[in-house]
C-alpha cells in the first residue's frame, strides 16, 4: 500500500490518519472533506486516479494543517513515528512539510525497525529535510523541479533560501546541476526532474528526457508538479519497474494536460479528471 504525508496550509486543520478517496472536487478521509487544490490535495488525488484505473487499493494519508510555523509538520512527524510501527506500506512519499532534520533521522530510524523497508519518494519540503540531514542517499526517488534541484547541487546551503544564484533555475544548467547534487551526496537513487522538459535520473546518468506533449497554457497551472509525483508514487507502489514509472508518469501528466483543454484560469482538480484517459492512452 502507498502512503502519503503532507500538509494544507490551515492553521486549525486537524491531523487526519486513513484511507483517501474522492468525491467530486473535494478528498475524503475520516469523513472530512478536503478541497482537491495545489499542493498534497492535488498529489493524492491523482495518486488515487491512478491506483483505481490499476485495480489498486487507495492511498493511506497522513495530513495536517501547518502554515509554515512548523507545529502541525512536527505533530504529523510524531504521530508518524509511532503509528508507523503497526502498518505495513511498500510505498511512502513525503511531500510539504516543514524541512526538520532532526525529524527526518528519526523517520528514518523508525523505518529501519520496520521487517521490511519501503520504497522511499521525496519531494518539496521532506526532501529539503533528507538533504538538510545528510540523508538524500537513503531515498530511492526524489521528485524535484528546477528550482529545487539547485538547492540539491549547492553543497553549501543549508535551506533553499540560501542557494547561490548562479545554479538557480536555468534548463541549459540541468546536467551540471545533476552533476553537483550526487557529487556532493545531496541526491536519492533516482530523479524525475520536473520542468518544460522531464529528466529521468539514475545515480547521476540521465536515462530519458520527456518534451511532448508541450502545453504552454499548463505553465501558470499551480499543482502540476504535485500531480506527477502522485502519479509515479501510485505507479511504483502497483509494481512498476522505476525507471518505466518515471517516464510513464510524465507523458499521463503532459498527456491528462493536453485532454484537459486548459487556459490560465483552470484548476488543477479539472486536470485530474483527465488522468484515466491519459493513462489509457498511453
Amino acid at each position: 500500500m502507498l502512503a502519503i504525508l503532507g500538509t494544507v496550509p490551515e492553521e486549525n486543520f486537524p491531523l487526519l490518519c486513513g484511507k483517501a478517496s474522492i468525491r467530486e472536487d473535494f478528498l475524503i478521509v475520516n469523513n472530512q472533506k478536503v478541497p482537491i487544490q495545489r499542493g498534497t490535495p492535488a498529489l493524492v488525488a491523482s495518486a488515487i486516479k491512478i491506483l483505481e484505473v490499476l485495480n489498486r487499493q487507495p492511498p493511506f494519508l497522513y495530513l495536517i494543517g501547518d502554515i509554515g510555523r512548523g507545529s502541525g509538520s512536527r505533530q504529523l512527524y510524531s504521530f508518524f513515528t509511532q503509528d508507523i510501527k503497526k502498518r505495513e506500506f511498500s510505498t511512502i512519499t513525503f511531500h510539504y512539510l516543514m524541512p526538520d532534520a532532526d525529524w527526518c533521522n528519526r523517520i528514518l530510524l523508525a523505518i529501519d525497525e520496520l521487517k521490511k523497508r519501503p520504497f522511499l519518494i521525496a519531494d518539496a519540503g521532506f526532501m529539503y529535510a533528507a538533504k538538510m540531514s545528510g540523508n538524500a542517499p537513503l531515498f530511492d526517488l526524489f521528485t524535484p523541479d528546477l528550482g529545487e534541484l539547485a538547492f540539491l547541487a549547492d553543497e553549501q546551503a543549508p535551506h533553499p533560501f540560501y542557494t547561490r544564484g548562479f545554479l538557480l533555475q536555468e534548463e541549459n544548467k540541468v546536467e551540471e546541476l545533476i552533476k553537483r547534487a550526487y557529487e556532493h551526496s545531496n541526491a536519492s537513487r533516482y530523479l524525475l526532474i520536473k520542468g518544460r522538459s522531464d529528466y529521468v535520473v539514475k545515480e547521476g546518468r540521465i536515462l530519458s528526457v520527456i518534451s511532448e506533449p508541450m502545453i504552454e497554457a499548463l505553465e501558470p497551472i499551480g499543482g502540476t508538479g504535485d500531480t506527477i509525483t502522485g502519479i509515479v508514487s501510485a505507479l511504483i507502489d502497483s509494481g512498476f519497474d522505476v525507471e518505466k514509472a518515471c517516464y510513464i508518469a510524465s507523458k499521463i501528466n503532459r498527456l491528462a494536460g493536453k485532454l484537459s483543454n486548459p487556459d490560465p484560469s483552470t484548476q488543477i482538480s479539472h486536470i485530474i479528471k483527465f488522468l484515466p484517459p491519459a493513462f489509457e492512452q498511453i
